[in-house]
């Protein structure tokens, strides 16, 4: 189940935040919750990029862009995404969450998310290919930005990002049927 009401707190908590710049760290607390692990008693990887879903939006709140999306009757969806699993998050520990938008090019924006232990160890990393859509399809980064009333370029893509989104382009789509 969407953890709804802990969406809500996100938002509360976090609705008179300074704004943030567009390439800005949005940093949260949360809990791994019994409702949250696996059968091995830790947080479960299928939870794990839900919860992402509570870093993301609050940040494209702090930036400005839910007010946006919400004018123009726009919506944002993730269109792919790649994830590091590396330590385990046990019940009721405690993490702190840290979510920017990294790049974006003519056609998606890029999000870097990670969870952070409290020995100071990072839990797992993502990065999320995003794009805000109307009725139409997809709305280009640039028309975004321009009814956010922004000028900016995006930063270069670090390499990493730079590889992904190249591989990306050599996966088939649809995938082949066996």
């Amino acid at each position: 189940m969407y953890p709804i009401m802990r969406m809500v707190k996100e938002l509360i908590k976090f609705r008179n935040a300074s704004p943030l710049p567009l390439t800005g760290t949005h940093v949260s607390e949360h809990r791994c919750w019994p409702s949250d692990i696996d059968l091995w008693m830790e947080l479960n990887n299928g939870r794990t990029l839900t919860l992402f879903d509570l870093g993301r939006i609050p940040l494209a709140q702090r930036i400005g862009l839910v007010s946006v999306l919400r004018r123009e009757k726009w919506s944002m969806t993730m269109a792919g995404a790649t994830v590091r699993y590396r330590r385990r998050i046990r019940t009721f520990e405690k993490i702190e969450m840290r979510s920017k938008a990294v790049f974006w090019d003519e056609r998606f924006i890029y999000l870097e998310q990670s969870m952070w232990k409290q020995n100071g160890e990072c839990a797992n990393h993502t990065l999320y290919r995003a794009a805000v859509t109307d009725k139409v399809g997809i709305v280009t980064p640039d028309r975004v930005m321009e009814a956010m009333e922004l000028d900016e370029q995006s930063p270069a893509a670090p390499e990493w990002v730079a590889n992904w989104i190249a591989a990306e382009t050599t996966r088939p789509w649809p995938p082949m049927q066996d």
